[in-house]
Formats: C-alpha cells, sequence, structure tokens
C-alpha cells in the first residue's frame, strides 16, 4: 500500500480503534517515551555510544509493548500487518505522525471524555 494511503487509511480507523480509556492514557506516555528513544537511538548511533543505543532500543520495545498490550482491550482492532515492512511503516507513522496528530486536533480528548461516559 503506498505511504500516502497508509497515513490516510490510519488517521480514519485510529478514533475507532483508541476508545479504551485505559489506553488511551497508555498512549499519551507510551507515545512520547517511543519518539524521544527513537531520537536518542539516532543520536548513540551517530556517537558510537553502543550500549546506551542499546537501551534506546529497549525503551522503544517496552513502549510498544505496552501500547500493544493495552491494545488487546480495544473493543475494535486496527486491521493486521501484511508483512513485517509495514508493520514497520506503521508503527513509525503511528508514533510519529497519528498520534501526536490525535492529540493535538483534540481527537484524543474527544475520545477520553466518551470513554468515561
Amino acid at each position: 500500500m503506498p505511504l500516502a494511503q497508509l497515513v490516510k487509511q490510519q488517521w480514519l480507523d485510529y478514533a475507532r480503534t483508541h476508545r479504551s480509556r485505559h489506553n488511551l492514557l497508555v498512549h499519551l506516555a507510551a507515545v512520547p517515551a517511543f519518539v524521544a528513544a527513537n531520537m536518542a537511538l539516532i543520536a548513540f548511533l551517530l556517537l558510537g555510544m553502543w550500549i546506551v543505543a542499546t537501551l534506546s532500543l529497549a525503551v522503544m520495545a517496552a513502549s510498544l509493548a505496552w501500547q500493544g498490550r493495552c491494545h488487546r482491550g480495544e473493543p475494535e482492532q486496527p486491521a493486521p500487518f501484511s508483512g513485517p515492512a509495514e508493520a514497520l511503516v506503521r508503527i513509525l507513522l503511528e508514533q510519529w505522525v497519528t498520534f501526536p496528530c490525535f492529540a493535538f486536533s483534540g481527537g484524543w480528548t474527544r475520545a477520553l471524555r466518551e470513554a468515561l461516559r
């Protein structure tokens, strides 16, 4: 699937697949942790700081595991990955683009209000 179509599809499905109060709250902490660790990974690799780069990878993995576990509590699940390349692209898109847009557009707040009803 072309990147533009993946971005559009992920955005259209995001509110539907992110309605659980617990999952919304976890994303609020886990996505920034992933993004920070992702930036740190790049910096530490460029600086040749291999041990700290490995720790950054561990934080990224823990963040994704935490989010994945919380996604199981959602009434509706995202479409399954079609393969490893698509999984990587969709994960990076969610962390770097879709969730931040969802949060800053007010979608996260609306979804949390709905979840609290």
